[in-house]
């Protein structure tokens, strides 16, 4: 929070409009008056709702989040949400208008599978679903996961970051080399590598609760794949009801055992009309340069 802060005080000095992902520059907001500088505020999620430490003091960081968030806004010129459920909260809650900027997908290429891909990636030799998540608990990978157990005639990859937190790290150890048909992948920084594996894949699950427009999402429909969601009513908005939901391992499992191929086409016809309408950079950077003007 000091780095950000420090970093918005010095973009005071140098720069007229301050473009401010997430409240962590908090400090900062109150002084913008002092520089007269326009502030456009991409609030970036409902970040109260996302309590990921110590229980104990959950109720704490909910109130220090509400607070911090209230401060944003008041001294924000212009708020920036990435989801029609962020745009209905900020309105709801502040009786304040914000401007809906998604996520480009477009830079989200295709890529063939190769020999060399098979090698380093084993998995890829036969059909498979997949997802790409980090290792939190409110991205919902151990229902997928649990699902798939009893799913062995199904191959499931799931790309995480494992070994950064306890959740990640008691998934490795409970099902990591215990069943054949669940790949576990170390988290892969390459974006053609995990174009790769993305486009490849027969199935592509989005598992985020607590996020407004999930750029992974985004990259997903633009490359045209079959996505299932977890149901959660921003996800069904950057979808515009257009894909498969669940909420629940019984729920999915009967979609898996009632989806059919001609289903499948339609949902990845579907997500790629949708991403080329919404989700592409030169649209995203136009919506930016009209608040900043």
């Amino acid at each position: 929070m000091i780095y950000d802060a420090v970093s918005i005080f010095h973009a005071y000095i140098k720069s007229d409009v301050l473009i401010i992902l997430g409240f962590s520059g908090v400090i900062a907001f109150p002084f913008k008056s002092f520089f007269n500088k326009k502030i456009v505020f991409n609030i970036g999620g409902i970040e109260w709702k996302k309590v990921r430490g110590n229980k104990t003091f959950a109720v704490i960081e909910v109130v220090v989040k509400k607070f911090f968030e209230k401060v944003c806004v008041y001294f924000s010129d212009i708020i920036v949400v990435d989801n029609q459920v962020l745009f209905d909260y900020v309105k709801n809650k502040y009786n304040r208008d914000s401007v809906l900027v998604e996520y480009g997908g477009d830079h989200a290429v295709a890529e063939p599978i190769t020999d060399e891909y098979i090698r380093k990636y084993p998995f890829m030799s036969n059909p498979y679903d997949v997802t790409v998540a980090r290792a939190q608990e409110d991205m919902n990978i151990h229902l997928i996961i649990d699902a798939y157990k009893d799913m062995p005639m199904r191959n499931l990859v799931v790309v995480s970051n494992w070994n950064s937190s306890e959740y990640g790290k008691d998934i490795i150890s409970k099902t990591r080399g215990k069943y054949s048909n669940i790949y576990l992948q170390d988290a892969v920084y390459d974006l053609p590598e995990l174009n790769a594996i993305r486009s490849n894949a027969r199935l592509y699950y989005h598992t985020h609760s607590l996020c407004g427009t999930a750029p992974s999402l985004t990259e997903a429909m633009y490359l045209g794949l079959a996505v299932i969601c977890y149901d959660v009513d921003t996800n069904r908005a950057t979808t515009e009801g257009k894909s498969i939901y669940f909420s629940d391992i019984t729920a999915l499992k009967k979609i898996l055992f009632e989806l059919s191929e001609d289903r499948i086409k339609e949902i990845c016809k579907d997500m790629k009309a949708i991403a080329v309408k919404r989700y592409t950079w030169c649209r995203i950077v136009d919506l930016y340069k009209t608040c900043v003007e």
